[in-house]
């Protein structure tokens, strides 16, 4: 961290890390740790990096208080039996049952009794990744005959930050993540990487592909970001 103060009684710049590169343009970053960081050119002067961070200052601070609020609530993060989680959108009771295998009973995820915290939410997320791998299979054999598209296969991930991908092979990745969203949801999520095998890129064709089966995809899609910034302050790592 270098602090930076203003000239001439001009309001002090709050501390932040300095990275120069080459670039053209000046632009400030608040990382998962909170940290400020100011990404500039070469050779731009550091009094004109200080004044411009010190212009950013309430900006600055609303962005880092938001940073360390969810770092804190995910350090916090935990699953105990009795607690919800959601599936499909719906939320559901953590349970201990009497067997070994954890599972989806319906209305409950059902675990063995006596897990720990960490075994709990272990459990859970193998729960996730059996039932992604069933909704998501029956979504494709839907979608891909509306679409007429057809698919090299599909793997279930632990992608953080995609919700799906489409490779150049015409393979489709999902994260079990996913699972948390609503139906609708996934259903945009399924048609958005089947419309990739015949547009591989986010052009208005693509859109128009997706469109035409999903008519509702920008509210689906704001749901979607919604969700992102909920798992944003769990920690299912």
């Amino acid at each position: 961290m270098h602090p930076k103060s203003g000239q001439g009684g001009a309001e002090q710049a709050p501390p932040y890390r300095l990275v120069r590169s080459q670039r053209k343009t000046l632009a400030i970053h608040i990382t998962k740790e909170a940290m400020v960081e100011v990404r500039a050119p070469l050779h731009m002067s550091k009094h004109y990096i200080d004044r411009f961070v010190a212009a950013k200052k309430n900006w600055i601070e609303s962005r880092v208080a938001k940073r360390e609020r969810l770092r804190d609530e995910k350090a916090a993060f935990l699953l105990r039996y009795g607690d919800t989680v959601w599936l499909c959108g719906k939320p559901y009771p953590i349970v201990a049952g009497e067997g070994e295998n954890p599972g989806f009973g319906g209305s409950s995820f059902v675990l063995p009794p006596g897990l720990p915290a960490d075994g709990i939410k272990a459990a859970v997320i193998g729960i996730y990744r059996l039932t992604a791998r069933r909704i998501i299979e029956a979504k494709l054999e839907i979608y891909t005959k509306r679409m007429k598209v057809s698919p090299a296969g599909f793997h279930i991930t632990g992608a953080k930050t995609r919700w799906g991908s489409c490779s150049g092979k015409k393979s489709l990745n999902f994260s079990w993540r996913l699972m948390m969203a609503e139906e609708d949801v996934i259903d945009y999520v399924v048609v958005h990487e089947l419309a990739h095998i015949m547009e591989l890129n986010h052009s208005s064709r693509f859109w128009a592909q997706v469109e035409s089966i999903i008519p509702d995809y920008r509210a689906r899609k704001a749901k979607l970001k919604q969700l992102q910034e909920t798992l944003a302050a769990q920690d299912w790592d």
